[in-house]
């Protein structure tokens, strides 16, 4: 979603800040390791759940600071941008991404920070997003029906299920501290049979 707070800055500023944030969004990316095609797919295959955990966690803490910022009055819901939702092209769209996500070992923005640090593999990858988004934009003309199709509109959570946005924020964060423990707990069986059979760190070789 799109801040609000645009129509206060002048474009510099907007730009400098939206530069700001994003190097500093890639740098913590880095440091978390997510530079690391391994390290992504391991999610999938049930052995680190890093991903899961930090992308909740961004999730929760984004949805915590928009909810209680619109509560005490500092941020106008109706001032913020809620993409429409077309139910199949984003529902292909999304199984593709994942795919692709499994296959190469990165997502768009950790491909990009991958780049940044060197990783031919990810410079491929990046290649591949390009190709992809050109083959689209040759595409989409033939296949607008598909893009347009169900519609839903603005969808939220709350409006779907016409519940209160304070019992939604409650049921997100008691579903992320489920997903966290399990999420630790899947991970400790992993965890002990990398110390009985995996390859011995260079502090065992030498021991």
């Amino acid at each position: 979603m799109s801040a609000p707070y645009f129509q206060t800055f002048s474009l510099t500023t907007y730009l400098a800040v939206s530069l700001l944030l994003g190097f500093f969004f890639g740098f913590f990316l880095e440091r978390a390791g997510f530079s690391s095609a391994h390290k992504l797919t391991a999610q999938f295959y049930f052995k680190d759940f890093a991903v899961l955990k930090v992308m909740f966690t961004a999730i929760v803490v984004a949805m915590l600071g928009i909810a209680y910022l619109s509560l005490v009055g500092w941020l106008d819901m109706g001032q913020v941008f809620v993409p429409p939702t077309y139910l199949w092209p984003q529902l292909v769209g999304g199984l593709l991404l994942g795919a692709g996500f499994i296959v190469g070992g990165y997502c768009p923005g950790t491909s990009a920070v991958a780049v940044a640090i060197g990783k031919i593999d990810a410079l491929l990858f990046a290649l591949g997003i390009l190709m992809g988004i050109f083959l689209f934009g040759v595409t989409a003309p033939r296949i607008t029906s598909f893009n347009l199709s169900g519609y839903l509109g603005n969808l939220t959570i709350p409006t779907w299920l016409n519940l209160n946005i304070g019992i939604v924020v409650l049921a997100v964060v008691v579903l992320a501290m489920v997903a966290f423990w399990a999420a630790e707990k899947s991970e400790g069986p992993w965890k002990v049979f990398a110390r009985l059979y995996g390859k011995p760190s260079k502090g065992d070789e030498r021991r």
